[in-house]
């Protein structure tokens, strides 16, 4: 069997590696447009940030010494322009030499990628305006920071993950840091109550924020600046100005091709991986896959998934259609400054778009014992079926122990799991790695309070809007912490009533005012609202994730 890969990253040299381990006797082609095959693209921020010394550090493989381990024929610098179906040949192009030429195959992977997207400003094409999607444009970054002595000034526009990340690493190359993000906060994948924590972090970090705002026009000036035009009217000076818009997927050849495209734009593939013709495979960013949680078509640009639809694909390749690839939840991650935060699944704006009924727990809750030192809130997002509650989705942050809470919640997600799964399971519990409540656990017993009825809780915006509307909405806004910590502050219009004295007040509280409880973090007030509902109030509710998740979204 001939088998021929066209693109060398993630999808396609893992393609390639596991097909040889299942069979010494295919014949394996890989083609890459670049120069380079099997290399660190994630790693590329912390590459240009100097966290990564060396630049071949990247690369995992180089072309000969893949060839030679997995006798693998690399051909990098080499483009595939067209593929004739019918003859199951492509057309190659040798870009170093310009020759033209065909080969044959018996079965085709396409793993093209993705691109970058830039959108269409004025003056975009212009010198010193760069994005990052691979090793040429990493050196081109590089060049350019080493050209700047005092580090010099930066915007990057788009504020994901990639935008947030670079943000970091060009601050710890000395650079004066601006980040223009169009949606209301930065990193618009994560929820707000997640995200707002981040927002203040990065800012505390002294890179300034315009958001919910866009760039209109770049402007070059003669000492090799760029003027950064925004639409409210704001001009940003840069030295490099890094566009981090997105990216999108790599089909023309499949579409020139004849090959399905879905309905997102991704390479239309089934669970074997296996696009419209049956003898040629996609995998990787380019392809087109179903959300397990919605059953609907999902583009997923991680490199994850792209690692194992490649195992998937050789394994189908080598041994028949065998193996089912079962989708992806979209677990993702970044490291922002002291801080990191990650989101799984479906968001809340994803659940309001799908017109999918949720409820929301938001818990703050240590990484470890309090008493072992060193202990810092991890700060933990669920959403979930109102009815069963099944998990659909998780944003959490923290400063430590954020990515074992994540990949857990990633996992109940990704097997159909319920808010009651996270309450019970076993997980790894000495001082120093958790409590005998683990985060996540808090989180799910939360939630399965809210299912059965044992808290009301309220948000932070539902709240919000309460005291927007007080004059007609009278109601009690009970702030039961301590009376140090309320003078220390407090949401205006509370009123302290401190938990361990709260029963000697009810029965002056009113009867037939609801009452709306928080304390600093949602604990307190839950056992507040259970006092009070036993003893005959009917309208409690608490505020979800207390005093510091309203804080912090409000101010």
């Amino acid at each position: 069997m001939k088998c021929l890969i066209i693109g060398g990253v993630a999808g396609g040299a893992t393609t390639a590696a596991r097909l040889r381990r299942l069979d010494e006797d295919a014949t394996i082609v890989i083609f890459e447009k670049g120069p380079y095959i099997s290399y660190a693209n994630c790693g590329l921020p912390y590459y240009l940030g100097g966290t990564i010394p060396e630049r071949n550090q990247l690369f995992l493989q180089t072309p000969t010494s893949f060839g030679n381990r997995f006798d693998a024929d690399v051909r990098v610098k080499t483009e595939v322009v067209a593929i004739d179906r019918a003859a199951k040949m492509v057309k190659c192009v040798n870009l170093a030499t310009g020759k033209e030429y065909e080969e044959g195959y018996d079965k085709l992977v396409l793993a093209p990628g993705t691109t970058a997207v830039r959108p269409p400003i004025a003056g975009i094409d212009g010198p010193n305006i760069f994005t990052l999607r691979d090793v040429p444009d990493t050196d081109a970054i590089q060049a350019r920071l080493q050209q700047l002595s005092a580090g010099g000034r930066a915007v990057v526009v788009g504020a994901g993950f990639i935008g947030v990340e670079m943000a970091e690493n060009l601050r710890r190359r000395g650079c004066d840091v601006a980040m223009v993000e169009v949606a209301p906060h930065i990193l618009p994948p994560v929820d707000w109550e997640i995200a707002a924590e981040l927002q203040h972090h990065v800012a505390a970090q002294g890179v300034r924020l315009f958001v919910n705002d866009s760039v209109t026009e770049f402007v070059h000036q003669s000492d090799d600046t760029v003027s950064v035009r925004l639409r409210s009217g704001e001009t940003l000076v840069a030295d490099l100005v890094l566009v981090s818009a997105g990216v999108k997927p790599q089909t023309k050849l499949a579409s020139d091709a004849g090959l399905q495209l879905g309905t997102l734009g991704g390479i239309a593939v089934n669970e074997y991986m296996q696009t419209s013709d049956p003898d040629i495979y996609a995998v990787g960013d380019a392809v087109e896959t179903v959300n397990p949680i919605t059953g609907q078509p999902q583009l997923c640009f991680l490199a994850g998934p792209a690692n194992k639809q490649a195992r998937t694909c050789a394994n189908n390749i080598a041994l028949g259609n065998t193996e089912k690839y079962c989708g992806a939840v979209g677990t993702g991650i970044a490291k922002v400054f002291d801080m990191s935060v990650g989101r799984t699944g479906l968001s809340e704006r994803q659940l309001q778009a799908l017109g999918m009924p949720y409820q929301v727990s938001i818990t703050h809750t240590g990484d470890h014992a309090s008493y072992y030192p060193g202990s810092s809130f991890v700060s933990i997002k669920i959403l979930f079926a109102p009815d069963s509650g099944r998990l659909y989705g998780a944003a959490v942050c923290g400063k430590s122990g954020v990515d074992k809470r994540l990949d857990l919640l990633a996992a109940t997600i990704a097997h159909h799991g319920t808010v009651r799964d996270l309450t019970d399971f076993d997980h790894a519990y000495a001082p120093p790695f958790s409590s005998p409540k683990d985060p996540v656990t808090v989180a799910g017993l939360v939630a399965e309070n809210i299912l059965t009825g044992k808290v009301r809780m309220i948000q932070w915006h539902e709240l919000q809007e309460m005291l927007r509307r007080k004059a007609e909405n009278d109601f009690l806004l009970m702030d039961v912490r301590s009376l140090l910590e309320f003078r220390a502050g407090s949401i205006e219009g509370a009123e302290n009533y401190p938990l361990d004295e709260l029963r000697e007040y009810a029965e002056d509280l009113p009867q037939d005012q609801p009452i709306v409880i928080y304390c600093a973090i949602g604990l307190r007030g839950y056992v507040a609202s259970r006092i009070l509902t036993q003893l005959g109030f009917q309208n409690v509710c608490n505020l979800a994730g207390g005093f510091k998740t309203y804080q912090t979204c409000t101010k």
